[in-house]
């Protein structure tokens, strides 16, 4: 946020205002909702009511990976006939182009590059076993190398030089940005475009048709609770997204000799196959943006603190340290984190409840950079009332109300839970990454979190 020129926020909500479609929350859901509503129904008087400022939770705080795919896709597509899943597919893969296209058209800047996305085998020699098992399943799916290719070692070296990396698979349908301009871009198009935005209007309680604040109400025909991770301050919308966090920090801005050792020219998204869940690419500016899996709070809590602690700088530095050791030491500028939201089955949903008005979309898993831009079209066409191949997905929940996700356990049911499959996860990471542990402790370690992973499936 602190590249932006201008966070002074809007005006808050005061009194009483008519609405055809009330949206909670300014993030990339429900700028993008807005966008396509005015796109298609400019006639439509719509409102934003935002907590903070635009941008201020997750969509303003990741880190920049705007992918073409939707989390869990594989699986939310397998039992489709061939045509139609190679359809959805295609969908999916356009994200990019089309968020490029509505840029283009607004003239938004926000650091957009599209150069692919390397997953890397580079730490421990397992990695490449699974990546190459998943690679095979996505070409079983009907995908192809035009899509997802395995590069060799020397390949890898072409467009990223990680220490003694083992491979990666390439795929060209993501690009990166730095995703607090593209917020607030958007936020000012739809502004342009006639959608009043509230900030500074936290929302107190809501049911259908009524949405309402400190110090004012909006009556609505549809509203659309666009607040992911949030949820939990909207019952009962925390009973369907778990809140978790996600972390993130960037170095200062590196030489072109350090940039020239590592790569990554072109803007490329990066991770480590490993189930910390790292993600990296390189800034506009040089620097190195790094994040990996964070946790979740104990009833749902959410975070506002993100400075980071010693412990969390440490683990990126040491993750990030592995594949590149001539950074090790090198100055960490920002550290910073979001709170996204996390659905039970690691599904994502679109959901249109005609009886009462209400639509959202959410669970996005850490993926809604992009996603948001699909789940913002979709509500478009479903309030709309358009039949059109995004209505159509597997993922799109037709005419039900929201008691039809599916919900996660109580506490203190979540927190062990969630805890014990973490805990999982840094022990098999710790057993791989140690080249001297024996073979079965490293296979009893997989198997572990692999069994614990199932859980949350």
């Amino acid at each position: 946020m602190d590249q932006l020129e201008d966070l002074s926020p809007c005006v808050p909500l005061q009194g009483e205002l008519d609405v055809d479609v009330a949206i909670i929350g300014a993030g990339y859901t429900g700028l993008w909702t807005a966008y396509y509503l005015k796109r298609q129904a400019p006639q439509l008087r719509i409102a934003i009511l935002e907590a903070h400022t635009a941008g201020f939770g997750a969509s303003g705080r990741n880190g920049g990976w705007l992918m073409g795919n939707l989390l869990g896709e594989d699986r939310l597509l397998a039992g489709l006939p061939g045509e139609q899943r190679q359809a959805a597919f295609a969908l999916l893969q356009g994200i990019p182009d089309e968020v490029a296209t509505v840029l283009t058209r607004e003239g938004i800047d926000c650091d957009y590059r599209k150069g692919g996305v390397l997953y890397c085998a580079a730490r421990y020699a397992e990695q490449e076993v699974s990546l190459r098992a998943y690679l095979q399943h996505l070409y079983d799916l009907g995908l192809g190398e035009a899509d997802y290719r395995w590069l060799n070692p020397d390949e890898l070296r072409q467009q990223v030089r990680m220490h003694n990396a083992y491979g990666a698979i390439y795929s060209p349908h993501c690009a990166t940005i730095q995703p607090a301009k593209l917020v607030r871009g958007l936020a000012q198009t739809v502004q342009r475009m006639g959608v009043q935005l509230f900030e500074q209007s936290p929302v107190s309680a809501w049911q259908p048709g009524l949405v309402s604040t400190a110090h004012g109400q909006v009556r609505a025909h549809w509203v659309v609770p666009a607040v992911e991770g949030y949820g939990v301050t909207l019952p009962p919308l925390g009973r369907y997204q778990l809140p978790v966090q996600s972390l993130l920090l960037a170095t200062a801005p590196l030489p072109a000799t350090t940039w020239a050792e590592i790569g990554l020219e072109r803007g490329q998204a990066f991770s480590e196959s490993s189930r910390q869940v790292t993600y990296g690419q390189r800034s506009r500016d040089d620097r190195l943006i790094f994040g990996a899996r964070g946790g979740y709070q104990f009833g749902g809590k959410l975070r506002h603190d993100f400075q980071l602690t010693a412990d969390e700088v440490g683990l990126r530095r040491y993750l990030f340290g592995e594949l590149f050791p001539q950074l090790k030491d090198v100055e960490i500028s920002h550290t910073w984190g979001g709170n996204l939201g996390m659905a039970r089955r690691f599904h994502p949903h679109m959901l249109c409840d005609r009886t009462n008005a209400v639509a959202l979309a959410g669970g996005y898993g850490g993926e809604g950079v992009g996603a948001s831009n699909l789940g913002g079209r979709t509500l478009a066409d479903l309030i709309l009332q358009r039949d059109t191949p995004l209505t159509r997905q597997p993922w799109v929940i037709g005419d039900r109300p929201i008691s039809s996700l599916p919900g996660w356990e109580p506490e203190p049911c979540r927190w062990l839970g969630y805890n014990a499959i973490i805990r999982s996860f840094v022990h098999e990471d710790q057993v791989l990454a140690n080249p001297h542990s024996p073979a079965w402790r490293r296979t009893l370690a997989m198997q572990v979190a692999g069994f614990m992973e199932g859980l949350m499936r």
